[in-house]
């Protein structure tokens, strides 16, 4: 492998690595953190929903960075730097916070926060589909489910034990020594001249026109309606069942991490070699499949080892269906608004993970878990036939003789 795509590699992986760090400690200890601080519930939610809205106008950061060369240095590079220096700066400043106190400053810092991760996230994403070709679209992103995973493994077993045997500060401190971890690589990067067919053009946005794109928003938001609608159920389902302590949740966590990172790289390969409409259909396959297996299996006298390798194969199907579908918005992405348009696409999956959570939460409360996970997995299906819509298109337009006969 030449010594530019190992770097290419490395450096995507690193960035969503660090991403994964601060996500998980939003999604998973923020909460600790705040009771621990004599905070409420609802305090928490508040800080959330504000928190969260730079994933909600990112669209717009990627339309920036598609179309102004900051400071002559490219259109990604200085606004990845920028990102990471103004998350790493928020992540010291945190823990000097009274949060008794000074709540609401709190909120402000990490909301700046949150925009400086949303700023490099869109523009990794662009830098993606500025420089890999196609047939390595599915690899690049089995490095970036992958690294993001390895974030969330980090984050859920080291961090957890410095918030518990340490002190706060030591785990803000550690997630922003994390945040420099790409930083090498991001300055020696030298982003490539861009050709005239990618210059930002407002005239690209007719690609919205046509039905294929909104195929793939479509597949994307089902599909990540389920993976996250099913996987905040599994480990609350299992503690419910089988009386784990939150330890346990925490390995299961990891195990599942752990899936997650071997499905990405699975299905990047496959991706590769088989095509991606059948690596989508492996993904799918596998999610429906390994829910099914959950609903059923779960409670039904199975021991420990059963539930960390059911957790395992989840992880494994998640980390496959999720490179897949990323790999498919890469495909359909105009190179003229390659940020913009593809964190418009993602968008789609993040309402689909908002629905997903809301309808799972619902659920299970009228219905038990396991018919709610066996849900999920019969909501699964609804891909099929946007599948082969969208795949019909495809070569339709690939070969129009096709639709004359």
């Amino acid at each position: 492998m030449p010594r530019s795509r190992i770097h290419r590699y490395t450096l995507f992986g690193l960035l969503y690595f660090t991403q994964g760090t601060i996500l998980s400690y939003f999604t998973a200890l923020n909460a600790l953190y705040f009771l621990s601080q004599g905070l409420t519930m609802t305090s928490v939610g508040i800080f959330a929903s504000i928190a969260l809205i730079p994933f909600v106008v990112k669209i717009f950061l990627g339309m920036l960075s598609d179309r102004f060369n900051l400071f002559g240095m490219g259109y990604r590079k200085p606004y990845i730097l920028l990102g990471l220096a103004i998350q790493f700066i928020c992540l010291i400043i945190a823990p000097f916070i009274d949060l008794k106190t000074g709540y609401w400053s709190f909120v402000a810092l990490a909301f700046i926060l949150q925009m400086g991760m949303a700023l490099y996230d869109t523009c990794t994403d662009g830098l993606a589909l500025d420089t890999t070709p196609i047939e390595e679209q599915g690899t690049i992103q089995g490095f970036m489910v992958g690294g993001r995973a390895v974030g969330v493994i980090v984050t859920a077993s080291v961090v957890g034990l410095l918030a518990e045997r340490a002190t706060w500060f030591a785990v803000f401190w550690l997630l922003a020594g994390l945040t420099l971890l790409p930083l090498p690589l991001v300055l020696r990067m030298k982003e490539p001249e861009r050709p005239a067919h990618r210059r930002f053009d407002w005239h690209a946005f007719r690609a919205f026109k046509q039905p294929s794109v909104w195929l793939v928003a479509a597949v994307g938001l089902v599909s990540f309606l389920v993976m996250v609608g099913a996987n905040q159920l599994i480990n609350p389902f299992i503690q419910q069942t089988l009386q784990t302590s939150l330890s346990t949740a925490g390995f299961l966590t990891t195990f599942w991490g752990i899936g997650v990172v071997a499905g990405g790289v699975v299905g990047g390969r496959m991706s590769g070699k088989i095509g991606l409409e059948k690596g989508i259909w492996l993904g799918l396959s596998l999610v429906t499949v390994s829910l099914l297996m959950i609903s059923r299996l779960i409670g039904s006298n199975s021991g420990m080892p059963v539930i960390f390798v059911l957790v395992i194969f989840f992880g494994l199907a998640y980390g496959v269906y999720q490179t897949t579908i990323f790999a498919l918005a890469m495909r359909h992405t105009e190179a003229a608004i390659a940020a913009s348009m593809f964190a418009i696409l993602m968008a789609f999956t993040n309402v689909g993970q908002g629905v997903g959570l809301g309808v799972g939460g619902v659920l299970v409360d009228r219905l038990g878990y396991p018919t709610t996970i066996a849900g999920f997995a019969l909501i699964n299906l609804l891909v099929i036939p946007l599948m082969l819509f969208l795949w019909r298109r495809s070569r339709l337009a690939n070969n129009p003789a096709l639709s004359q006969g």
